[in-house]
């Protein structure tokens, strides 16, 4: 009888890690995919801004819409935000002083170089989470939401603004590249 009190024990922890290890590798999988995705999301970024002539950053489609250059900076903006800050802890750039992912004085390329920078730090960040705190609750802008939503939350936000460059460049009569070779 005393043999059997460990048995027992091991059996149910064998029994709850193979239940568990299925849900853990949807998570992983998760990660792989999401990862894949903002890949391609950023070779086609860099490509649309690339593909934007230097003179045409500063179009704005309205007075009041953000130009070229501000919509691709908030981009960056974006990305850090949301891994670095929010899912990660770290304090919040200040919008009104931290020019490091603002448009400011930079040129075209120092804009795409700090997009690209800013998509691999956010790639890294992500490929060192740990798909665990997926579930983890958060405050979004008084929504609660999961990590897991956040991060999409996130692409869907890098979509909104890259569909507004890609308009950009169509009504200054340029054909933006064909999107579903990035998929």
């Amino acid at each position: 009888m005393k043999n059997i009190k460990p048995l027992l024990i091991l059996t149910a922890t064998l029994l709850f890690s193979s239940l568990m290890q299925p849900l853990l590798a949807q998570e992983n999988i998760f990660i792989k995919e999401y990862l894949e995705r903002l890949e391609k999301s950023k070779e086609y970024l860099i490509l649309v801004a690339e593909m934007m002539p230097k003179d045409k950053y500063d179009y704005k489609a309205t007075p009041e819409s953000m130009s070229f250059a501000e919509n691709l900076m908030h981009i960056g903006w974006a990305m850090d935000w949301h891994s670095q800050s929010l899912m990660g802890g770290r304090q919040a750039r200040d919008w009104n002083t931290d020019t490091e992912l603002k448009v400011d004085t930079k040129s075209k390329k120092q804009m795409i170089d700090k997009i690209s920078e800013t998509f691999d730090k956010t790639i890294k960040f992500i490929s060192d989470f740990d798909p665990n705190k997926l579930d983890e609750r958060l405050d979004y802008f008084g929504a609660d939401r999961t990590k897991r939503q956040i991060l999409l939350l996130l692409a869907d936000h890098i979509t909104h603004h890259r569909a507004q460059i890609l308009v950009y460049m169509r009504l200054n009569g340029l054909k933006p590249p064909r999107y579903v070779l990035y998929q």
